[in-house]
Formats: C-alpha cells, sequence, structure tokens
C-alpha cells in the first residue's frame, strides 16, 4: 500500500497551502451563500471551532484523493442521518446536491440510514431532507 506521500502530493503540502485548497472546497461544496453568511463577530467558541473544522474537516480529509466529493457526500449524509445531526445534516444536503447527489439519492440514503439506525432516524431525516432542498431550491431560483 503506498504512503500518503505518494497519493496526488497530499502529504507534501504545505500547511497554508492545505488551508487554502481546503477553504477553496468548503466554498464549492457548501456554496458561497453559507460561507459568507453575515452574522455578528464570531465568539472565541465559534472561532475556535470554525478554524478545527477547516484544517481537520476541509484540509485534512476533504481534498484527499481517495473519494469523489460526491462519494463523501453520500457518506456524510448517512453518517449525520444516523447522529441524528439534523441541522448538519441540512447544510450538508445542500453540499450533496451541489456535488451531484440527486434527491432519488438522497432519499435512498435516508432509508439506509433507518434501517441501520431506526425509524425515527428516517422520519425526520425526510422532514430535515424536506426543509433542505425547498431551502436549495428556493436559493438556486434567486440566482
Amino acid at each position: 500500500m503506498p504512503s500518503m506521500r505518494h497519493i496526488s502530493g497530499y502529504k507534501t503540502m504545505e500547511e497554508k497551502e492545505r488551508l487554502a485548497k481546503g477553504n477553496a472546497l468548503r466554498r464549492r461544496v457548501l456554496g458561497s451563500a453559507y460561507v459568507d453568511a453575515p452574522g455578528p463577530a464570531p465568539t472565541k467558541f465559534q472561532a475556535a471551532f470554525r478554524a478545527f473544522a477547516e484544517e481537520h474537516c476541509w484540509a485534512n480529509v476533504w481534498i484527499r484523493p481517495g473519494l469523489e466529493l460526491r462519494e463523501r457526500s453520500m457518506i456524510n449524509l448517512a453518517i449525520l442521518a444516523s447522529l441524528a445531526r439534523w441541522p448538519e445534516f441540512e447544510v450538508h444536503i445542500h453540499g450533496a446536491l451541489n456535488n451531484g447527489v440527486t434527491e432519488d439519492e438522497i432519499v435512498e440514503i435516508i432509508l439506509q440510514a433507518g434501517v441501520y439506525a431506526g425509524i425515527p432516524v428516517a422520519s425526520e431525516g425526510f422532514r430535515a431532507a424536506d426543509r433542505a432542498v425547498a431551502q436549495y431550491r428556493k436559493q438556486n431560483e434567486a440566482r
């Protein structure tokens, strides 16, 4: 098995380059509207979490070459649904749609999560998906 040093130069990237690529990818997946959402200046805790997520999630995992963005989005939805992390699930519905996951595939992901994580997960997953897809459509119609 090759070391990560030999996979698309992943490990040889400088930290600044990884962070820049991760932040660009975050913007591409979640959309500029989400990334640039206006709001109050982040608190110390919010800023610490954002830096943590940007570095470990986007600049380390999402930029890896092993999976396509579409596949990563599908996995995220299944995990977030199974853990009942509904606000984050809705954010990643937008990302999944941006990454080419279809609404029919989202239905299948929720059903799969419901079988293994329980009917209440499927029930709330479908409600959350309805909200997120409606919001996504509304945002895209405004463009």
